[in-house]
């Protein structure tokens, strides 16, 4: 829930203009490994998003995030319904 009110925060405070009706959903992955994966599934079908690297140690350089573009949530779904919500 944590998660959820911080990605929430920060899209109500982004300049992105995004519509009321946008969600903000908080998937999980077990290792950034299948976090690659996940992003390579999502680049063959053209689903836009941001890939979110932490520059600084102990971490530096690995893959942390994806920052999905706001989309219809039934486009979505079909590519991201195996992961789980982060609890």
């Amino acid at each position: 829930m944590l998660a959820a009110q911080i990605v929430h925060a920060a899209g109500e405070s982004s300049p992105g203009n995004l519509d009321s009706g946008t969600y903000a959903v908080v998937l999980a992955v077990p290792n950034e490994r299948e976090l690659a994966r996940v992003a390579e599934r999502l680049v063959a079908v053209d689903v836009a998003f941001v890939p979110i690297h932490e520059p600084d140690a102990p971490h530096a350089g690995a893959l942390m995030a994806l920052g999905l573009r706001p989309a219809r949530k039934e486009a979505l779904r079909r590519h991201l319904s195996s992961l789980p919500l982060l609890r």
